[in-house]
């Protein structure tokens, strides 16, 4: 496994020499620095030892390509067509899929771990009871993490409509989450739900009923949920709602077990060049309370302003973007973090990179990217 290194933490102290991390408001705090730290694995990870980074083409289409899940097993769970019981003469098992579910840290923050999900019925309902706690996730669940629904919440039914709406229906015990919780256990259900191609908004039923509000702080959903309402959200209530839009940017956390990528939503003024904007909040780090991380140096700037071109964002950095091997190479992680948080806009199917107007870039692992980089298909793919 690669090792990244000048990972910063933002409030907690671990072992490591102090530096220190601007935050969005202007306070100073202290940083620690991590010696080693594996990398969170994505699909760029071809195995334990080496990092495959998935390029596409100048002139890239819609639908590219990306390299596959490293863990053996994931791989076995993938297989596409598993021979009937006829032909292997044995006990049948069910191939699930491997499928990202949002569940709650040990921080009390939603972030995406992939793990196998059976659907021996519909997918819907399958992703919705994999959110339950003491269902049947929990034999899967990464250290330190937890499902986001009450123990006992049953799906009594799960409908999508023509429109990409899905309809959960749950029993009561659906409505028996702590009410701090209220906001992670809609960011949950509703990204994960959303991962599915056909699946843009969720409404939520107890017992048949249609919910307006949530059980507990009355938050409204009574026109349903979507991505749009973010993920772990860094408001307050001074924030301006009607000249500012939602982006989400990816910064780092880690267990004991596993390093992993975070999604927050964060408000841009709608001024602000959208690009620009989202690698501004990036090298702006972690909020100065939080426990997230991030790989970015202080002194990584753009030295001329994004441009788009046919799905691509192409970014053009000072040399403090190289900051692995001696100043040479560019962090697994810091690839990973521009490429997840620009691609959660619609319109960008990847991310293209330049060092000084230099095309070609080496990563951590020594490889030579020099062409423009997909999101992955899965993020956070754990050994649990």
């Amino acid at each position: 496994m690669l090792r990244g290194s000048g990972i910063r933490r933002s409030s907690a102290m671990i072992a490591g020499a102090a530096v220190l991390l601007l935050t969005a408001c202007g306070s100073q705090a202290t940083n620690d620095v991590l010696e080693e730290l594996d990398p969170p694995q994505i699909d760029y990870i071809e195995d334990e030892n080496e990092l495959e980074v998935e390029v596409i083409e100048d002139d890239i289409t819609d639908e590219g390509e990306v390299s596959s899940i490293t863990d053996e097993s994931m791989e076995e769970n993938e297989t596409e067509e598993a021979a009937s019981p006829e032909e292997k003469g044995g006990e049948v098992t069910v191939q699930g899929e491997i499928r990202e579910l949002y569940l709650l840290d040990s921080n009390g923050m939603v972030a995406p771990q992939s793990v196998e999900v059976i659907s021996e019925e519909d997918e819907l309902t399958a992703l919705a009871e994999h959110l339950v706690q003491e269902g049947p996730v929990t034999e899967n669940l990464p250290n330190g993490f937890q499902a986001s629904l009450p123990a006992g919440t049953e799906v009594l039914s799960a409908d999508l409509n023509e429109q990409g709406v899905a309809t959960i229906n749950f029993n009561d015990y659906f409505g028996e989450y702590h009410p701090a919780q209220e906001m992670q256990v809609l960011q949950s259900l509703t990204w994960t739900l959303t991962q599915l191609d056909d699946v843009d908004k969720v409404s939520i039923q107890i017992n048949g009923e249609d919910l307006t509000a949530m059980p507990h702080n009355d938050t409204p959903i009574g026109d349903g949920y979507t991505r749009a309402h973010g993920i772990n959200l860094e408001m307050t209530d001074q924030t301006d709602l009607v000249s500012t839009e939602p982006v989400v940017v990816y910064f780092l956390n880690q267990t004991e077990d596993q390093t992993y990528y975070v999604p927050v939503t964060r408000r841009i003024s709608q001024e602000e060049d959208k690009y620009q904007a989202v690698i501004n909040e990036l090298l702006e780090g972690p909020h100065y309370m939080s426990e997230l991380l991030t790989d970015f140096r202080q002194e990584v700037e753009l030295i001329e302003e994004p441009e788009y071109h046919d799905g691509t964002v192409v970014l053009n950095f000072n040399e403090a973007l190289l900051s692995q091997h001696d100043g040479t190479a560019l962090s697994e992680n810091v690839l990973n973090m521009i490429v997840l948080s620009l691609t959660e806009q619609e319109e960008v199917n990847s991310v293209s990179f330049m060092v000084e107007s230099e095309e070609e870039i080496m990563v951590s692992n020594g490889e030579a990217l020099s062409e423009a980089v997909v999101r992955p298909d899965h993020v956070n793919i754990g050994q649990f």
